[in-house]
């Protein structure tokens, strides 16, 4: 039977791809484990493989083919002289019906329609039925913050999934008052504010003064990310000065003392923001309490520092993630950022390379900029804002002397880290700048 291909979900989150090209065309012979398209998501580039074999028959979408819904069939492989015809087809979201009526005024919620080879509502599990509400993960956190029950919104995604545009149709809709009532009484959300529309931004222009370009995903993402991250997340910010003289001077030597190939290469080069994500790690383990996630049911102590480091490449920026950084040595530290660094910019990470982390490292000092507070990267609880480190005078023994300075801003979820909790962070990590040799043993 002939096997559809879908559109695979290559994070937790992706909804949406881009079908960058395919790499076969109609009529090849297909075997498990070929890479049969590109696809672009809003962080890199990925290759989806193929796990059967026979005859790639259809591609139902074609390359360049921008939002492709995640599930959607992009494809069909067929063995030899099958009827295409007879592969099992999913609905793409442009197929389903934009709109659903509304079932508000119903004091009791009616169980969604499945669509045609959809799972029924009520599924049992472990000898226990309830209803299944299949939903994006995006829909489930709009309605979750908006009080709103899946349950009473009719879907348009694939075989009836309740979707973005869905749950923000059921919010601009009036409630009835039966409705509301069966709500579960909680704190009011705060809904998306909507800003002047586009229209009413390019009327402040004279016409002819600028040109248009247009969002690409990862700008797309970036600005969904920030937006939800400044709303909902409760930052505050301590800065601290750190000394860089003692750090300046070993990384000078240990650079120096690096082994070098055949071609008089060097085995390593360690640079400041080494330093710092290392610090930033050995702190975390210091002060455990500060090394955590917020859930709404518990707080997560993790048992290593994962940390992210934020990476500028064009249109945007990613943060690839060092995994148990305070475990390893400063060189294979830098050889394993420079790594990322340069495959971020070819937008070759994999997903798992750049998701998860318990902290991040923003770092602007090579740009000139002296101190700054950045938005946390959910869902982390803290990320340390990095400026340059610069000669200024300072008290020494009583007397003005003249020493290397950085300035670290770090900005904290109030839900997971408290002032002194924050401050005690710092103070861990100052004390390993100021002292960096530690990072040594």
């Amino acid at each position: 039977m002939p096997v559809n291909i879908l559109m695979p979900a290559l994070s937790p989150t992706m909804e949406k791809g881009n079908l960058a090209r395919w790499l076969k065309k109609e009529g090849d012979k297909i075997k498990s484990g070929d890479i049969l398209a590109e696809i672009e998501t809003d962080k890199a580039t990925m290759e989806v493989e193929a796990v059967d074999e026979g005859v790639l028959a259809k591609i139902v979408v074609p390359d360049g083919t921008a939002d492709v819904p995640v599930n959607d069939v992009i494809g069909v492989i067929a063995g030899e002289g099958e009827d295409v015809s007879a592969a099992p087809a999913k609905p793409s979201v442009a197929e389903a019906p934009i709109a659903a009526p509304s079932r508000e005024a119903s004091p009791t919620p009616t169980p969604i329609p499945s669509a045609p080879g959809a799972a029924p509502s009520t599924v049992a599990v472990n000898g226990q039925s309830g209803p299944r509400i299949f939903a994006s993960p995006l829909a489930r956190r709009i309605a979750k913050q908006s009080a709103l029950d899946l349950a009473t919104i009719e879907g348009s995604g694939p075989h009836g999934r309740v979707i973005e545009r869905d749950v923000k149709a059921a919010l601009a809709r009036p409630r009835a008052p039966a409705q509301e009532a069966l709500q579960t009484p909680r704190a009011p959300a705060s809904l998306p504010v909507s800003g002047p529309s586009d229209e009413t931004i390019r009327k402040n222009f004279a016409p002819g003064s600028f040109t248009e370009v247009a969002h690409d995903s990862m700008r797309q993402t970036i600005a969904r990310r920030l937006v939800e991250a400044s709303r909902t997340i409760p930052h505050f910010t301590l800065s601290v000065d750190c000394r860089l003289d003692a750090l300046l001077a070993l990384r000078e030597a240990i650079n120096s003392a690096a082994p070098k190939d055949g071609d008089g290469a060097p085995a390593y080069k360690i640079s400041v923001n080494d330093f710092i994500i290392k610090a930033l790690a050995l702190a975390l383990i210091r002060v455990p309490d500060a090394n955590v996630t917020w859930t709404e049911a518990a707080m997560l102590k993790h048992k290593q520092a994962d940390v992210g480091v934020a990476v500028a490449i064009p249109g945007g920026l990613i943060t690839p993630v060092i995994r148990a950084a305070e475990r390893k040595t400063l060189s294979v530290l830098s050889n394993e950022m420079k790594d990322f660094a340069a495959r971020a910019r070819a937008r070759k990470l994999k997903p798992e390379e750049y998701q998860g982390g318990t902290a991040s490292v923003s770092n602007l000092g090579m740009l000139g900029i002296r101190n700054f507070s950045a938005i946390i990267n959910p869902p982390q609880a803290s990320i340390l804002a990095v400026g340059a480190g610069e000669q200024r005078v300072i008290v020494k023994d009583g007397a003005p002397a003249v020493a290397t300075v950085m300035t670290v801003t770090l900005s904290t979820d109030h839900r997971a880290i408290d002032g002194a909790l924050g401050a005690e962070l710092l103070a861990a990590f100052k004390a390993l700048i100021e002292s960096p040799v530690g990072m040594l043993v």
